[in-house]
């Protein structure tokens, strides 16, 4: 039978380029339709005689075959373009947004911690540390804080209980970071330039007062050490700390056990429309207590006062923190409140450095 290489050729060109199923249905009718050219075709086969109805009826099926089968393959890639093209047009994401992972932050007391070590270390001074579980002769007597002094008073300090029958002095919740000085002292000798920072706790509670708060207390001793030089590391001190050019500190008399002459130190500033402005205005604002080391104190960490002098300061680092970035609450500090961390916390990389900047 002639023509079946042209008739096959032109049908499965028809099917390779049908644009759509409609397109393809045109083809399949006109080739395989009850009117097609191959069903006209297999009509035809009754008028052969049985040798040539054989060959040309297995040659007209091969050929059915094969464009069947290119139709059925161009139907089903018609069918999945389309699908494809229908998700594009209708897609929609049903799944949840992400769930963003909460990042910490450095509380600011940990943050001042970190500032003070780095100012001071510039200076030449080492960090110590000691138990907050104090005994009464490192927290008292070695401080030259007398019996009857309002400190030793369980109005004042938390005292441990002794067993019964144990008639030594008890133990305390340390009231200050100064045991860690006659510690320091006691171990390393003179000369020494140390820092201590850590909590301590005493019997009070309001806006400005906790029963456990943050203190840093400073050590300097040396055979020429005086005033001045207490004078102009606590003016580098908050020169650094606050971040400003100029400082101006008034030293007023004052009375301490464990050191004389004693001062307390206050700072010149202004408040201008409730932001705090440091070393500007006509307003002052005590922040430390210092002064020379008692010889009584040299002389109880095994220091010979008459080769060895020094100076010593404290101050309440929660209150230098709310000083410095505007907390008006210090019970805020120990509330845990996670709002108030994510907006007064610091980041975990921020370290701070006087090069790069303390709070940069």
């Amino acid at each position: 039978m002639d023509g079946l290489d042209d008739l096959k050729a032109k049908y499965l060109t028809a099917t390779a380029n049908a644009a759509d199923e409609a397109g393809l249905e045109e083809v399949r009718l006109a080739a395989l339709g009850k009117k097609g050219e191959i069903s006209a075709l297999m009509s035809g086969l009754g008028k052969m005689d049985p040798d040539q109805r054989k060959a040309a009826g297995a040659m007209l099926n091969v050929l059915k075959d094969e464009i069947d089968a290119a139709l059925r393959a161009k139907k089903a890639g018609l069918a999945d373009a389309a699908l494809d093209a229908r998700l594009r047009e209708e897609w929609l994401d049903v799944t949840l947004p992400g769930r963003p992972r909460p990042r910490g932050t450095i509380h600011p007391v940990s943050q001042v911690m970190e500032e003070l070590t780095a100012i001071f270390a510039d200076m030449g001074f080492a960090v110590a540390e000691g138990p907050q579980v104090e005994s009464d002769w490192y927290n008292f007597d070695a401080l030259n804080i007398p019996p009857e002094h309002p400190a030793r008073q369980e109005h004042d300090t938390f005292f441990m209980n002794r067993a019964e029958g144990d008639a030594r002095p008890p133990h305390v919740l340390r009231t200050h970071t100064s045991p860690v000085q006659i510690r320091a002292m006691t171990e390393q000798g003179a000369p020494i330039r140390v820092i201590a920072p850590g909590r301590v706790y005493r019997m009070d509670m309001d806006q400005t007062h906790t029963p456990m708060f943050h203190q840093v207390e400073g050590l300097a001793i040396d055979r020429d050490i005086s005033m001045a030089n207490l004078k102009w590391t606590l003016e580098e001190f908050c020169r650094a700390f606050f971040e400003v050019d100029k400082v101006e500190l008034r030293f007023r008399a004052s009375h301490f056990p464990f050191t004389e002459p004693s001062a307390e130190v206050d700072i010149r500033y202004s408040n201008v429309g409730g932001q705090l402005r440091i070393g500007e205005g006509d307003k002052w604002m005590e922040i430390l207590g210092s002064g020379m080391v008692h010889p009584k104190v040299l002389k109880a960490a095994g220091v010979d006062p008459d080769e060895w002098q020094g100076f010593a300061f404290g101050m309440g680092i929660d209150r230098i923190a709310m000083l410095k970035y505007g907390i008006p609450d210090l019970r805020a500090f120990f509330e845990s409140d996670l709002r108030w961390l994510r907006h007064y916390g610091f980041s975990a990389l921020d370290m701070p450095d006087l090069a790069g900047g303390l709070s940069a």
